[in-house]
């Protein structure tokens, strides 16, 4: 029968063995995320942006608080907070994309084109995503980075409309001089309009809408009608 030292001295090496395991065991912070996703580092510097703040105020380490990791994790996936900005406004130039993509394809008539596109673009003011706030604080306020990032989405929002205009004035044998033309004007229109009401109240809201529909029927009735550069 073993001596009670023999015992004693047992225990104590099995105890050391676990406390050498518990120590090499990985440790994080409590609460702190052990893995973290792009889209969940998109919702933390959503949540922190707003009116008064822009993408180029945060920090790494208040994106990391955010989102409940340490700051070395978010290196797996950005190497800095601008190269998540620059992400951030593509990822949400091709959400806003898709939102006024199937609300143009439901409707049916020029006009109701208009006004669906432009209902829609309202409507994304006050989504809780921020998506649009986004796109108009950055490609107003923004580094010239984040304006560059937010013109490129504005090229593809143009793009995408003079497809569906060559399309829709085909439907009713008409065609539109400079097609591109009228897709730009219209795009830079509609931007404007939303930096200019995002900060009005709903009545004041639709009375720019409105304005700003009339001015999409002008710029596409003159360009049905204008067949050559006008003369200086």
């Amino acid at each position: 029968m073993p001596s009670s030292s023999t015992v004693h001295n047992s225990i104590d090496i099995r105890a050391q063995d676990n406390l050498n395991v518990l120590e090499k065991m990985p440790t994080r912070s409590v609460g702190r995320k052990a893995t973290i996703t792009k889209e969940e580092l998109f919702q933390a510097a959503l949540n922190l942006i707003g009116p008064e703040k822009s993408i180029a105020s945060l920090s790494l380490r208040e994106v990391a608080r955010e989102a409940g990791i340490a700051p070395n994790s978010f290196y797996r996936h950005f190497k800095d907070v601008d190269e998540l900005a620059i992400a951030l406004i593509d990822r949400a130039g091709i959400v806003l994309r898709q939102i006024i993509r199937e609300a143009r394809l439901e409707a049916t008539k020029q006009n109701s084109i208009i006004r669906s596109s432009v209902e829609i673009f309202l409507q994304q003011l006050d989504a809780d995503e921020g998506n649009l706030s986004l796109l108009l604080r950055e490609g107003y306020t923004g580094s010239s980075s984040y304006k560059q990032a937010v013109e490129r989405q504005l090229n593809f929002f143009q793009q995408e409309l003079q497809e569906d205009l060559v399309r829709l004035e085909q439907l009713h044998n008409n065609k539109l001089y400079r097609p591109e033309l009228a897709a730009k004007a219209i795009t830079q229109l509609v931007f404007h309009m939303g930096a200019k009401v995002i900060d009005l109240d709903q009545n004041e809201r639709r009375v720019v809408a409105e304005q700003t529909m009339m001015m999409i029927r002008m710029i596409l009735e003159g360009a049905r009608h204008l067949h050559e550069e006008p003369n200086a």
